[in-house]
């Protein structure tokens, strides 16, 4: 096992630094006259390394690697040295034209800038400018002073920041100029008349811009052209058909424009190796005979522009030398044809989205003896049993299919296999014992049955496990503590009995845990102690029968979602990459109210999900320490006491679910203050009081706040002045009363005494009025 390992190890290691090695070369850096011979010399040593399956002795696989690693010193170290070559004026211009942009922090110094600088071993001027990736940002103009170096023979300004920039029409001036690369720059617009001045260009790349105009206009010029990529950017008009008779060229990418058109005219391209048209607006239909005199092919990619007849292409077949073959979205069905494997060199396949049913040929061989290496047929109606999968195997994805009986046990035996992806099938059985081995396993929403194998061994490089929606039982394994890589653990919907997995806390990379929906008891809170995962962003334990409270300091210690998130690097969760194939986590998401199902997950994206238990208490202020924390749901459980006012402090909260519980008092007027808080459930509790004001708060419908007999105010219907108002009119008609009686008062004391005086007055002096009265 451990030779198996050193061999494993190796060849990936071979692949990725011979990967480097072509990478470099294809981007100019070995422009020596040695250059060419190097990359045979690399090719052979992969070769050799590759042959080493069959050895046992690893120190061959050491030499190799060295042998490769000191090419790439030797070649790094010769333009460093050309590089300090350059006469003055030349580095005074590069040093100028550094200053018209903005620099990150890791490309300020003049070194790190110059070093992909090269420079005529006897005029000293600049031949060649390979600018660091990601280092410039800001607006490339015509009068820059870049254009000042006319001697210019290779320029790679790609993945930088040019701001949204037009191309500038001095590129134009560069006469000398062979290779230039500009590609993942930001530029728009309409590509300058300009650059048909370029006529000794012999590489040209404008990928991943939004630039603009008639490609057979930009191109007529450029005879000399060995390598072309345009791809994904806007270019219209149709397809140049002299592109396909010029018998130099060796690279074509059109891919992702909006050109239209046909391509019935015959190729002559003897020398053509990579070819991609994938996603283009191809109006007539595509006559597939036309690409079977591309005997040098060795990269073919017709995504996305609906193949007829919907057959499986049969000129495929001829294409000895195709190493990676992309025939995805489109609308092919049928079985896919036996003689496909035989192809000798083809290590990549992607037949992602078409109608594919079948296997031709028995299936306990019919992958198993191809040279494939990576094989995408996800999102199929392939049905039955599963082949076996080839020897060399390192991403299968088969996910979104009908597959039905048991996983081949044979998978246990691909020993260079780092992804497996069979979601979305109808497998039964057991789960094969070897996932310890495989850096990605997806098998979600099948009908497996048993126990999660219990078979994780030391240092295993499992990353990402996913056995969601099957009919799992048993516990979580111990040894999963072994996976020391694990970031991603999604068991949820099955029938997994167990508690709490407080022993989880010992893997250091752990970000996403999902219980949802099983088995599990017991209290959550540990013996002692918050609760804290040291780089846990995401924890859905909902809809199981967890019990207990929380203590107080609860949420202290959860180091990811206290902090607010850093600017990475990679926008998803999950998103293994390689020369080869992509991967990105996907999740099942209950927020705002909605469920998505099978979501990529942003990486700063922070959950905590406890609905659907038993759990009581008070909730911890120590909730307010989450202060990246986006979405929250502790619903349909059996909290008391008050809504903390730490939730204030929540400052990044967009989602807050509260509802069915037994909360009590009012609403604390602090979460106003929550300016990204979009959605609010607090109904069904023991509210009173009135509902803060605010646009977050106001702004929810009338559901999120019923079921709480003591809550007034908006949006709901009761009014939260209504007694006061009515008080006061009482108080105002009782003090109206007062004064009416006061004028009476005022008026009946001096009336009684002036009649007194008066009736006193009659009686003295005229006494017989008085007495006839």
């Amino acid at each position: 096992l451990k030779q198996r390992e050193r061999r494993h190890y190796c060849i990936k290691k071979g692949f990725i630094i011979y990967n480097l090695y072509i990478r470099i070369y294809n981007n100019g850096l070995i422009i020596d006259s040695h250059a060419k011979e190097r990359k045979k010399n690399s090719l052979q040593l992969l070769k050799f390394s590759h042959t080493s399956i069959q050895m046992s002795n690893s120190r061959f696989c050491l030499l190799s690697l060295v042998s490769i690693l000191s090419l790439l010193i030797i070649t790094t170290t010769t333009n460093l040295v050309a590089a300090q070559r350059c006469r003055p004026d030349q580095t005074e211009t590069l040093k100028r034209f550094k200053n018209e942009f903005a620099f990150s922090s890791s490309c300020t110094e003049d070194a790190y800038f110059l070093r992909g600088v090269t420079c005529h071993n006897v005029t000293g001027a600049v031949t060649v400018l390979k600018l660091p990736g990601g280092c410039l940002r800001g607006t490339l103009r015509d009068n820059s002073s870049l254009f000042e170096l006319s001697h210019l023979r290779y320029l790679n300004l790609s993945f930088n920041n040019f701001a949204s920039s037009l191309l500038p029409s001095s590129f134009g001036q560069l006469h000398n100029l062979e290779v230039l690369l500009l590609s993942s720059n930001g530029f728009l617009g309409q590509v300058p008349s300009s650059i048909r001045n370029l006529t000794k260009l012999t590489q040209l790349q404008l990928s991943h811009n939004k630039l603009t105009g008639d490609l057979a206009l930009l191109l007529q010029n450029l005879t000399n052209l060995v390598a072309l990529d345009v791809s994904s950017n806007e270019f219209y008009g149709t397809i140049p058909s002299f592109l396909f008779t010029m018998p130099s060229l060796s690279f074509l990418v059109l891919s992702e424009n909006h050109l239209s058109g046909s391509l019935e005219i015959p190729f002559s391209l003897p020398n053509l190796r990579v070819l991609k048209l994938s996603y283009l607006n191809i109006t007539h239909q595509l006559d597939l005979r036309v690409f079977s005199s591309l005997k040098s092919l060795t990269y073919l990619d017709l995504s996305g522009i609906s193949l007829t007849p919907t057959s499986f292409p049969r000129f495929v077949k001829s294409l000895k030398n195709l190493d990676y073959l992309y025939l995805s979205n489109n609308r092919i069905k049928g079985n896919i044809p036996d003689w496909l494997w035989s192809l000798p060199h083809l290590t990549s396949l992607n037949l992602y989205n078409n109608s594919f049913t079948g296997f031709e040929g028995p299936l306990d061989h019919v992958l198993a003896n191809s040279s494939v290496q990576v094989l995408d047929m996800a999102y199929n109606c392939f049905n039955g049993s599963f082949p076996d999968p080839p020897l060399f195997i390192i991403n299968l994805s088969a996910w979104n299919n009908s597959f039905t009986g048991e996983i081949p046990l044979s998978t246990c035996n691909r020993t260079f296999l780092d992804v497996l992806d069979l979601s979305y099938n109808n497998f039964t059985g057991l789960i094969p014992p070897c996932l310890g081995n495989i850096n990605i396993v997806n098998l979600r929403k099948n009908k497996l049955q048993g126990n999660i194998p219990d078979e994780f061994h030391i240092n295993a490089p499992t990353q990402t496990l996913d056995v969601g929606y099957n009919q799992l039982t048993g516990k979580l394994p111990r040894s999963l503590l072994n996976c020391t890589l694990l970031k991603f653990v999604s068991v949820d919907h099955n029938r997994i009995d167990d508690t709490f997995p407080f022993w989880l806390k010992a893997l250091p990379s752990l970000k996403v845990l999902t219980l949802r929906s099983n088995r599990f008891h017991g209290p959550i809170s540990p013996p002692y102690g918050p609760l804290a995962f040291p780089k846990l962003q995401i924890l859905e334990i909902s809809h199981n029968r967890f019990t207990g409270s929380l203590p107080r300091n609860y949420f202290e210690n959860w180091t990811n979602t206290s902090l607010k998130p850093d600017n990475e690097e990679k926008m998803y969760m999950g998103d293994y990459s390689s020369d080869r194939f992509n991967y990105e986590d996907t999740l099942d998401l209950q927020y705002k109210g909605l469920y998505m199902e099978q979501g990529k997950v942003l990486t700063f994206y922070s959950a905590i999900d406890f609905s659907g238990n038993k759990l009581e208490g008070e909730i911890p202020e120590s909730i307010g320490l989450l202060k990246a924390l986006i979405a929250l749901n502790l619903s349909n459980n059996s909290f008391t006491g008050r809504i903390p006012m730490s939730f204030a402090n929540v400052s990044e909260l967009e989602s807050l679910d509260l509802s069915e519980n037994k909360l009590s008092g009012e609403i604390p007027q602090e979460l106003r203050r929550l300016s990204y808080l979009a959605y609010i459930d607090v109904s069904d509790n023991l509210l009173t009081g009135e509902i803060p004001q605010g646009t977050q708060l106001t702004g929810q419908p009338k559901s999120s706040f019923e079921g709480n007999l003591g809550l007034c105010g908006l949006p709901l219907e009761e009014r939260c002045f209504t007694e006061k108002t009515t008080s006061i009119e009482e108080v105002e008609e009782e003090e109206e009363g007062v004064l009416k009686w006061r004028a009476v008062a005022i008026g009946y004391g001096p009336g009684v005494l002036f009649g007194l005086a008066i009736g006193h007055v009659v009686a003295l002096y005229m006494p017989e009025w008085f007495f006839k009265s």
